[in-house]
């Protein structure tokens, strides 16, 4: 699953991947297991909203690998190709 954020356009981050959601541009939805919940609810709330998908990643470091980034990050989605 996590190897379509590799290939595809994306979006990395909290803020990034909301808006992409708000403006119906984002496919699928991952989100980290160990992020703070907190952080997350309102990404998974519009989610469920808008009929988007959402996948578990195992760690934010691996979701930040799969993105190509070296740091680790709560939240990445896939997007409509444009």
């Amino acid at each position: 699953m996590l190897e379509d954020l590799r290939q595809r356009r994306k979006t990395v981050g909290l803020k990034q991947t909301m808006k992409a959601v708000e403006a119906n541009q984002a496919q699928v939805v991952y989100l980290a297991e160990d992020a703070d919940e907190r952080l997350v609810a309102a990404v998974l709330a519009a989610c469920h909203n808008k009929n988007i998908p959402v996948h578990s990643a195992e760690s934010m470091k691996l979701l930040g690998k799969a993105c190509g980034i070296d740091v680790g990050t709560a939240v990445a989605a896939v997007t409509i190709d444009e």
